[in-house]
C-alpha cells in the first residue's frame, strides 16, 4: 500500500489528467504550495521536518441506538459513505449503570483514514461541506490540542453530498480529528489554513 501511495504521490503531470487532477489536487497542492510556503515561515533546514497531515479520524456516538441494531447500521452505513471507508464498530470498556450501558455493548463508530483517502476526505470537507453548514463564519483556530493536532465536531452529517436528505432516519453529528506531525499548534496551524482550512478571523 505504501508503495501505491508513493506512486501516486511522484506521479507525472500527465497522470493527474481528468477526474485524477481533481482527485490529487489537495496532495499536489500540499507538495507545490504548501511546503515551500511552511519552510519560508519556519525556515526548516530538512525537508522532513515540514509538517504533514499523518491520519484523520472520524469518530461517531451511537449510544443512542445501542439497543436497535438497524440504527446502528444505519448510522454506520453513512459514516461509511462519508469516509469512504469501513468504519469499525466501538464497543463500551466497562459498564456504567446510570446510561445503561453494559461492558461489550455497540457505543459508537470510527474510521482512521490515511493516504489518499486522507486527503480526499479533508479536500470534500474544506471545499464542499464546511460551505453548506447554515451561516457558517469559519472554524475556531483554538480547537488544536497542544501537540499539532487539531479536532471539530460536525452538528450533522447531511452536510456531505453523499448523504440524501430523504433516507437520512436521524440527524447526527461526529468528531474530526486531523493528526499532523507538526510539533506545535502554530505550525499545524498554519498547515491547515495553507491547505485551505477556513479558519475564522
Amino acid at each position: 500500500m505504501a508503495k501505491k501511495e508513493n506512486q501516486v504521490a511522484n506521479a507525472p503531470a500527465t497522470d493527474l489528467s481528468a477526474g485524477n487532477a481533481e482527485r490529487y489536487r489537495l496532495r499536489k497542492q500540499y507538495t507545490e504550495e504548501v511546503v515551500p510556503a511552511l519552510i519560508k515561515r519556519f525556515g526548516y533546514k530538512n525537508i522532513n521536518e515540514v509538517p504533514r497531515l499523518e491520519k484523520i479520524v472520524l469518530n461517531m456516538g451511537l449510544g443512542d441506538c445501542k439497543d436497535n441494531s438497524k440504527s446502528l447500521q444505519l448510522a454506520v452505513e453513512e459514516l461509511k459513505q462519508i469516509a469512504g471507508q469501513k468504519p469499525v464498530i466501538t464497543k463500551a470498556r466497562k459498564s456504567v449503570a446510570n446510561f445503561k450501558v453494559r461492558e461489550g455493548m455497540n457505543v459508537g463508530a470510527k474510521v482512521t483514514l490515511r493516504g489518499t483517502r486522507m486527503y480526499d476526505f479533508l479536500d470534500k470537507f474544506i471545499s464542499i461541506a464546511l460551505p453548506r453548514v447554515r451561516d457558517f463564519r469559519g472554524i475556531s483556530a483554538k480547537s488544536f490540542d497542544g501537540r499539532g493536532n487539531y479536532a471539530i465536531g460536525v452538528k450533522e452529517q447531511l452536510i456531505f453530498p453523499e448523504i440524501e436528505f430523504d433516507k437520512v432516519e436521524k440527524v447526527r453529528g461526529f468528531d474530526i480529528c486531523i493528526v499532523t506531525t507538526a510539533k506545535t499548534d502554530e505550525e499545524a496551524r498554519e498547515l491547515l489554513k495553507l491547505m485551505g482550512m477556513p479558519f475564522a478571523k
